[in-house]
Parts: structure tokens; sequence; C-alpha cells
């Protein structure tokens, strides 16, 4: 059931400071709006947990979604007047009567906007309220069975039988009383904090082999905070099978004299799980009256006056929280699922990790047994792990992408091939086009091309539009439009032809370039001046029109000539993505730092005139940025100050001539970082290294990738970055360094290396082998200039990729026997010097690929069927060879 829309406009509620609606004097219609959208989440969220599907409910829901959107709507309508009036100085021009007129008008009609809306949700949930979603079955019919109430309340699914821990004592004692029959106790009670395993302790005792010997029935009921008394008696009778629809029309005060008859008559063991208060006993005591019986009652409760209460000899029974020792064994059995096989080891740094985390779970067992269960969804990834740390909204949302392809929903195209994370993926057509259908069935999304182009003038409340094929941006006139994901270009070529006069295109197609010939550079500029003006009004249109904006997804094609300064106008913006367009200017407009909302920034643009782009120092407004995309080349007359971004979690492109080093101290949540051209470090201690302040100081950064075609790195500047990158999996090099920083500087958690034009003169082999944790490594272009390259015995330990290209001055590479033993795939391409195959690679029994790729076509025949090489890696189950003819 789709409530995304109440929340949507919850949260744009949320973000209206108490400031700013007591200043408007709007504070009261706006909670009171809040408030009646928050009934109906809880009410669409508890249909939708239970599977309603009542017809009043589901012509409903589509109600609820438009006063949703128009309750969004007039409050970003709100917050964009406050907005404009602080940026022209709404206090001095409130001075003046006629403005102070015209802001109580506008104030007016801000609140007769919010009390329509409010009035119109207030008659729907009167009409909602009259239907009780807890009393609807599935099919929306009446009331559901008493098995499927009971499950309500469901253990959480990695509580096992045999992840208990801890607890056999406690159930031991349990179970003596219980059978006891000399005992005057009839009330047992576990007591103790939430957490702590009651219900657990419980259901082990309830289904515990002495206990269902010795009772003749059992019952269980789950009681809660809302203690409703007909539907726990009728499930201890329906336990007990004596539950008779004769039974569900009787009065209260039968059952309870049904059960008392039979508890008294039999030997019977009901349990009362999650009892709040004597009250609650003393609501439900009359069917539980009986004196004269062998029937016990097992409560578990917070609150231990209660078995008193029920039972002068009652018994208590307190629950303590588990030692160290015991909560680390309960976790083992959860997080590490091969635990129990023959042999098994739980990795170091993942025992490290774990014995840490135990720790904060103060010996509470629902704590440790959730932990442990997100965990081993996770495991065997290192890198998984270090993310249960800071997760964010991001990691949420990347949880339900697997979830969706683990679901065969989705089917992923490419992973990232360090973490495994998905990079992109596709849908099955029979999916997609179900997944239409829910979109224009709840108006969530409209798609639009040239077959529907003309219904976009019509449609009016659309929200959000895909344009999979060119339209006039003209044709939408949708004013409430928040998200616009553009495949095509603005202006494709045969729009162009069709504005520009025929001649002048003739006469620029039937001439060649020629800068000295006048004409040649009037009909350039003129052709280049009718498409800037075309261009200017479709940008003009949608950022004076789309006020509303939240998205806007634009990466493709020529797009005038610069960026127009309205653009400063979609203060709602959140994600503005313009990588791969093409402008005639360089210069971004400074109106970029009125987007004060942007959570992502794509400026990845180009140039016709410049290689590289001005982009104004007005970024550090944007103080909810969390991914920024610098252009590949920023202009160095103006360093951008990116201090303020400390939310900021990707950042691309990042130069030292364009922005400042010591900005990154700030950005403590960053994630990614890619430095691209020149890199050193202001006021570098040269003399004594370790007095350099820290570069990095986020504990969440896993990839580092530095890019620089031009110009080498210092290897102690370099070194220096990496000692501050402590937390990384990923690393990528492409640049002239000539050394590798020692082994000390590298990340233990390295997972994944790439280096390219490194220029390496000493074998970097010896350093990796000591990374525990490697698993893929790839040199590519010149990243080594030396001859040989030795893999000693016992080294690469996690190694399961090693790819080799473009190595012009390797010779040899030698593998010891015991070295890589989890290869799975090699890779040697267009390294022409390298003579054969490593012998090593006979003793490697993991190897499932071999591909050899632009090598000589000697070296092929060694490696095929009849080589001399081949006994090496005829286990391989696959062998590959592209263009090896030379």
């Amino acid at each position: 059931m789709d409530f995304s829309a109440v929340s949507s406009a919850l949260k744009a509620i949320g973000e209206l400071t108490q400031e700013v609606t007591s200043l408007w004097g709007v504070d009261e219609q706006v909670e009171r709006l809040a408030s009646e959208l928050r009934w109906m989440q809880s009410f669409l969220k508890v249909a939708d947990a239970r599977k309603v599907d009542h017809e009043v409910i589901r012509t409903s829901v589509v109600e609820i979604r438009e006063l949703a959107y128009d309750a969004e709507d007039v409050i970003e309508m709100f917050a964009l007047k406050v907005a404009s009036k602080r940026k022209g100085g709404f206090s001095n021009c409130i001075k003046r009567s006629a403005c102070f007129l015209k802001e109580g008008c506008l104030l007016h009609q801000i609140k007769s906007e919010i009390e329509k809306i409010t009035a119109r949700i207030e008659v729907l949930t009167r009409q909602l309220k009259t239907y009780d979603v807890s009393k609807l079955g599935v099919d929306g019919e009446g009331p559901s069975s008493s098995t499927e109430r009971r499950e309500a309340r469901r253990p959480y699914p990695h509580v096992m039988d045999d992840n208990i821990v801890g607890l056999d004592k406690d159930i031991e004692k349990l179970v003596s009383v219980l059978v006891d029959e000399e005992s005057e106790c009839k009330v047992l009670s576990i007591c103790g904090m939430g957490g702590l395993g009651k219900t657990t302790l419980a259901k082990k005792i309830y289904r515990q082999s002495q206990v269902v010997g010795h009772f003749e029935h059992l019952a269980w009921a789950f009681v809660s905070q809302n203690c409703q008394i007909r539907k726990i008696w009728e499930d201890i009778l329906s336990d007990l099978n004596i539950l008779t629809e004769v039974d569900k029309k009787m009065k209260v005060e039968k059952l309870a004299e049904k059960l008392s008859s039979f508890l008294e008559e039999n030997k019977c063991l009901v349990i009362l799980d999650d009892i709040w208060n004597t009250k609650a006993w003393d609501s439900l005591k009359p069917a539980f009256s009986a004196r004269k019986t062998k029937s016990k009652i097992l409560l578990t409760s917070r609150n231990k006056e209660i078995v008193a209460h029920a039972d002068k000899n009652g018994f208590l029974y307190e629950l303590q929280e588990l030692d160290y020792n015991q909560s680390w064994e309960l976790f083992q059995k959860i997080a590490f699922p091969q635990t129990n096989s023959p042999g098994y080891k739980i990795d170091a740094k993942m025992k490290e990790l774990g014995e840490d985390m135990v720790k904060h779970c103060a010996g509470l067992p629902l704590a440790i047994i959730i932990l442990g269960g997100i965990l081993a969804t996770k495991y065997p990834s290192l890198t998984e792990w270090l993310k249960n740390d800071g997760q964010i909204a991001e990691d949420v949302a990347e949880g339900y992408l697997l979830e969706l392809a683990e679901r065969c929903m989705i089917q992923v195209r490419e992973r990232d091939i360090a973490t495994l994370k998905i990079r992109s993926f596709q849908m099955h057509d029979l999916m997609r086009d179900v997944c239409l259908s829910k979109a224009k069935q709840q108006k969530f999304l409209y798609i639009a091309d040239q077959s529907n182009e003309c219904q976009l003038s019509t449609i009016g409340r659309v929200r959000r539009v895909s344009a999979h094929k060119f339209i006039p941006l003209q044709c939408i006139k949708s004013p409430r439009l928040r998200s616009i994901l553009l495949f095509d270009e603005l202006l494709p070529n045969e729009e162009q032809e069709n504005i520009l006069p025929l001649t002048m295109r003739s006469y620029f197609e039937n001439h060649e370039y020629d800068s000295d010939n006048p004409l040649f550079c009037f009909v350039a500029l003129l052709m280049l001046s009718v498409l800037g003006t075309k261009f200017r009004g479709i940008w003009k249109y949608m950022f004076n029109n789309f006020n509303f904006l939240g998205v806007l997804d634009y990466e493709r094609g020529d797009a005038g000539c610069k960026l127009p300064n309205d653009i400063g106008k979609l203060i709602h913006i959140r994600f503005l993505r313009l990588r791969g367009l093409y402008f005639l200017s360089s210069k971004l407009p400074s109106s970029l730092g009125n987007l004060r909302c942007l959570q992502t920034l794509d400026l990845r643009i180009k140039s016709e005139c410049s290689n590289s782009i001005h982009v104004p120092n007005v970024l550090w407004r944007m103080q909810q940025l969390r991914h920024l995309y610098l252009p590949k080349r920023c202009s160095p007359k103006t360093k951008l100050k990116l201090g303020t971004l400390r939310s900021l979690q990707t950042l691309v492109n990042f130069n030292t001539k364009s922005c400042y080093i010591k900005d990154l101290i700030n950005m403590t949540n960053i994630r990614e970082l890619e430095i691209r051209g020149p890199f050193n470090i202001e006021d570098f201690n040269t003399e004594e290294l370790g007095k350099n302040p820290l570069i990095v100081q986020s504990k969440y950064l896993h990839s580092l990738s530095i890019i620089n075609y031009e110009e080498g790195i210092d290897p102690r500047h370099l070194a220096h970055l990496l000692s501050s990158c402590d937390s990384i999996s990923k690393l990528s090099l492409d640049a002239a360094i000539r050394r590798l920083p020692e082994y000390h500087y590298l990340s233990s958690n390295l997972a994944y290396i790439k280096l390219r034009r490194c220029m390496l003169e000493e074998d970097p082999m010896p350093t990796f082998a000591k990374l525990p944790y490697l698993s893929m490594l790839e040199l590519h272009e010149e990243a080594f200039i030396g001859k040989e390259m030795f893999c000693s015995g016992q080294a690469f330990a996690k190694l399961e990729s090693l790819c080799l290209k473009e190595l012009n001055f390797l010779e040899e590479l030698r593998v010891s026997e015991g070295a890589m033993p989890c290869l799975r795939r090699l890779e040697i391409e267009n390294c022409r010097q390298l003579k054969k195959l490593p012998d090593g690679l006979r003793f490697i029994a993991t190897l499932q690929e071999l591909k050899i790729e632009s090598m000589p076509k000697t070296f092929k025949d060694k490696v095929e069927e009849g080589g001399e090489d081949f006994c090496k890696v005829q286990h391989a189950p696959s062998i590959i060879f592209q263009n090896c003819e030379w």
C-alpha cells in the first residue's frame, strides 16, 4: 500500500522550523495538518501490515494520496514565499503599508489553503475511523483466526532453539517448580528488562519434553500493553481445543467460567506472555480463580510485583544479563554460520570487530541476536561488516536493492569489482510492465514521448516526468512538477534543422572551417545565436515554471551557450545532475549558491571554448550536500571553499589547485574520495614528516582514487595521505609515483588495488603480499617497469583475481608453491616481454579462468594444449585466448 505521499508531506512539514511558522502565525494550522497526516500514515501502515483489501480502504488510498500531495504543495509554497521574502529583505519592506497589506493577504491565503486541506482530511479521517483495521482480516470481511492473531508478535527470525545461550540453569530451575505437584506455587513469573530473553526462555520451557509430558494441555496467550480480555481468553480456549462457535457469541463472563472450570478439572500450563501491570492481571484473574487445581500459570513481565499480587506463594525468577563469554558465544552462533564446522576458524579482523560490537550490547540477548542476524546476512564480507558502524540512508537503500536482486525482481548488470555493490541493473520486461502499471495507477510517474506529449498539457497534477525521447518541455504545464528525467537531448539535430534557415545550414555544411573567412564566421555566429536563443528559452521555461522541482537529471548532448542564472530559482531542488552536457561558455552561474537544499550535485560538464570550467565559490553554502562531483578540470582562478560540507560522503575530482586540502579534515563523513590533477600538501614539513597534520579524519572512508596524467606525485605526500586513510578497502592510483609507500602506510583493510602508470621500479609484490584481505590486484600500463615479479610462499592468502596489462618490461612472473591459494582468475594482456606462465600455477587448485589477450603467438602456443606450459593450467575449467595471432 502506497503511503509515501503522506510521508513526503510530513517530511516537508518537519523541515519547516518552529521559528518560521510562529513568525508567520501559521504554527497552529501546520500542527493540526501534521496531526491528521500522522493519523493517516498510521492507518495506512496498519492496513498494509495486515494486508487489508477492503473496498473502502482501496478507494480511500487514492484520495489520501491526492490530499497528501496538496498538503505538500501548500507547505512548500509557503516555504518558497518565506525564502523569497528573506532574500528580498522582508524586514525592510514590511515597514511600508502597501507591502504590509500585501503580506497580510498572502498570510491569509496560506492559512486558508492549509485549513481547506485539513478540513478535507478530517472528513476522510472520520469516515475511516468507522473501520477498525484491527478487526479486518486479509480479505477485509471479518476478524482473522486466533492462530493468526497469536502470530502478531513474532520472535525475531534469528532466535532458534539451538542459539539459546546461558539459559540452561534457568530452564532447569523453572521446570523443577512447574512439575512439582507438592508445591503450593500456582503462578510463576519470569521478570527482567526488555531484550533479556523472557519470551525466548518461556518458549523453550513451553516446548521442553519434561513439561510437555507432565501437563495434559498447554496454552499460550500474548497480553501486551493493550490487554484485550476476550481475545486472550479465546486464544487460550482455542489452544486447549475447547473453543466453539457458541463461545464466540457468549458473554465474556461465561468465557471466564468455562476456562476456569477446565483449568480446575485438568492439569494445564498457561503462559501469559508480556503482561504489563497488576491491573491487567486483575482483569484476567476471573478465568484463573480455581482454588483446587493442578494447573499452573507462567507469566513473563518487566514488572516483578505482579507475581506476588497474583499468588502469595508465587515464584519469581529474575532473568540476568549475559556475561561477556555468554554474549560472545551467542553472537558467534548467529553471526558466523559455519562456526560449528570442523576446522573452521573465525577471521581475526572480523573477530576483533565482533568482540568490540558485542561489548556495546551490554549482555542483552535481543541486541546480540539482532546484531548477529544482520551481520550474518553480510558474512563473510569484511567491507560489509565495517559498514553496521555509521549506517545511513544510502546503506539502507542499498540493502533494499540487494534484496530486490535476491528476489530476482531486478537483474544486476554491473557490480563494483571490489565491494560487489550494484552499479547498474535492469528489469525483466514483465516486471517493468508491472511497475509501470502500478506507477500509472498511483499517479507516481508519467513517461512521456512523442506519442503522448500532447497529453502533458492536460494531465496537470503530474509530479514526476520521465522523457525517454525528445519532447518540447513547454508541453509540460504542471507547476507542481517535482522530478524530471531527460534521456534525450534538449534539442536534437532534427529539431535544430527545423529552427535554422535552410540557406544558413546549406552554406555551413558546404564550406570547410575557415577562421579567416568573414562570411563563414558570420554564418557560424548567427547559427550559434539562433540556437543559443532557443536553448536559453528552454532552460528559462524550466527554471521559471517548475519552482517545486526536486530532481533534475539531464546528462546528454549540447545545452546551449551557458547555464542561465535562473537556475537559482530552483530552491527546493535536492538532486541536480548535468554530467556530460556541452556548453559554449565555461562559466557556471553564481546563483547556484541559492540551491541550499541540494544533496547531490553533478557538475561534470564540458565546454567548447575551454578545457577548464569556472565554478563560482558558492558551494560552501550547500551544507546538505552528500555527493559532489566537480568538473574534471576546474579553473584555478577561483579556489573553492568546501570546509562547511560536513555531510559530504562522495567527493569526485578534488584538485589542490582549485580546492583547499585543509577542507578535507572537516569532511568527517566522507566515504569516497577521488583526487584528480595535482596533489600537493600545503606547508608540508619535509624535515619531520610525523608532525604533519592528518589530511582525512573520516573513519568511514572506504575508497580512495588518485588520477594525475600530467605530473607525478611526491611519494612523501602520498604516504602521508595514505597514513590518514586507515579504513579504506579500495585504492586506485593512476599517476607516476616511482616507488611504493612502505607497507605500514597502507590500510590493512585493503581488498582491491589498481595501479596504472605508476612507473614503479621495484617489485610491488612483497609489499602487497602482506595485506591480509587483498582479493583483487590490477597492474596496468607500466604500473611496474621492472623485469621480474615474485610471489613467495604463503603470500596473498585471500587473492582471488590478478590482472596484468601492458607491463611492457615484465619478463618473468614467479609464483611459489603455497602462494595465492585462493586465486580464481588470472588475466595477462599485452605483456610482450613475458616469456612463460609461472610454474606455481600448477599448485593453485582454485584457478577457474585464465585469459590471455594480445600476447605473441609463441606465448599462446605454449599455453595451448600440447604446449610446454599447458600442464601448469590444465586444471582450469576456462582458458580464453583473444587477439594472439601476431
